[in-house]
């Protein structure tokens, strides 16, 4: 549960005065009967009310000014509700380093034969979409349930220098607020200049981010907050680590001239030589899934690769919505004061 204004939560402190003042007001009434003896006289010639007769209307009163007090801080409830449909971004790295031959024929081609693998075993009620990434970002293939159009997105991959994580995520939160109005853009694609506020703990979209790298992200945004802009959508981000620990190869992708007859030009010429880093920054990849309550995977081989996306947790994309439940509190609230004052009237009538 989280509350949209918690400083109504500073009210609490009437209740330990209310209780307070309650006190003073029965042991005054005792210091009283003493002094009037004729009224003390009275009082145990009465049928004596229990414990509980005598205390439980202010217990029922106390308790419902906490439940209105509750009320006043607006309490939102997650609530898990069913949908027909799902959207995956699968967001590629496309940098030179995927093109080292550790993982045959090299890794570019294997990340490609496993997404394809993963897209044809999804059922038609799933959308997929295709973010490609380099030195900057690309949606090479919005969301669609088009098998052939996926396929052929993801076979015109091309590689480029640089590794923009960031970019991906942020290009991958696009790419679902374009189907989805309920999620808002990223923060560097809203033109008004007012950021979301995040929605609820716990609240997700029906839809996730699958990002695939080998390296560290060296431009764009940093992925640590593209990863926070994610969460304020409740978007999971699922992190995929992929390559071999020592890593000698000698990349060779061919000649490289880019997507689609520059559709996505991440540049042209020939892609083989070093000249760039090959590690791989697990810390930030584990990081970026937590924050947003995805998983963080590792491949070190095609088949490792091919048994990651067939264990996605496809089932986890299911929408969570929101619900103020303020209304609950405040009849709880208003039932419990009523039934305090019925009872204090029915066991001490004033005639």
């Amino acid at each position: 549960m989280d509350l949209i204004w918690p400083g109504f939560l500073l009210l609490l402190v009437l209740i330990p005065i209310l209780i307070g003042v309650y006190i003073w007001v029965l042991r005054r009434k005792t210091r009283n009967s003493v002094r009037y003896s004729s009224l003390s006289l009275i009082r145990e010639a009465l049928p004596k009310y229990s414990w509980l007769r005598r205390h439980f209307p202010f217990v029922l009163f106390v308790l419902g000014l906490v439940s209105l007090i509750f009320a006043l801080t607006r309490p939102m409830a997650i609530l898990t509700v069913p949908t027909n449909q799902t959207t995956v971004i699968i967001a590629i790295d496309a940098s030179r380093s995927m093109c080292s031959t550790d993982i045959k024929p090299n890794r570019i081609e294997a990340a490609k034969s496993a997404a394809l693998s993963f897209i044809k075993s999804q059922n038609s009620q799933t959308q997929i979409g295709i973010v490609v990434f380099a030195g900057f970002a690309a949606i090479i293939q919005p969301p669609t349930d088009d098998q052939k159009l996926l396929q052929i997105a993801v076979e015109r991959i091309a590689t480029a220098s640089r590794t923009a994580i960031g970019s991906a995520i942020e290009k991958s939160i696009d790419a679902i607020a374009e189907i989805d109005k309920s999620i808002p853009p990223s923060d560097s694609s809203i033109t008004n200049g007012v950021i979301p506020p995040p929605v609820p703990k716990g609240a997700y979209a029906p839809a996730i981010i699958v990002l695939l790298t080998d390296g560290v992200s060296n431009v764009g945004p940093l992925p640590m907050d593209a990863a926070q802009e994610a969460a304020n959508r409740g978007i999971r981000v699922f992190t995929i680590g992929f390559g071999t620990n020592a890593n000698e190869s000698v990349p060779n992708c061919g000649q490289q001239l880019g997507f689609g007859g520059g559709q996505f030009g991440f540049g042209g010429g020939r892609q083989n030589g070093g000249g760039f880093n090959r590690a791989l920054d697990a810390v930030t990849l584990k990081s970026v899934a937590d924050l947003t309550g995805g998983s963080y995977y590792t491949a070190v081989s095609a088949s490792e690769l091919q048994k990651v996306f067939e264990g996605l947790p496809m089932d986890l994309v299911i929408k969570h919505e929101s619900f103020e439940i303020s209304v609950l509190f405040t009849a709880v609230g208003a039932l419990l004061a009523a039934l305090s004052i019925l009872l204090s009237i029915l066991w001490h009538p004033l005639l």
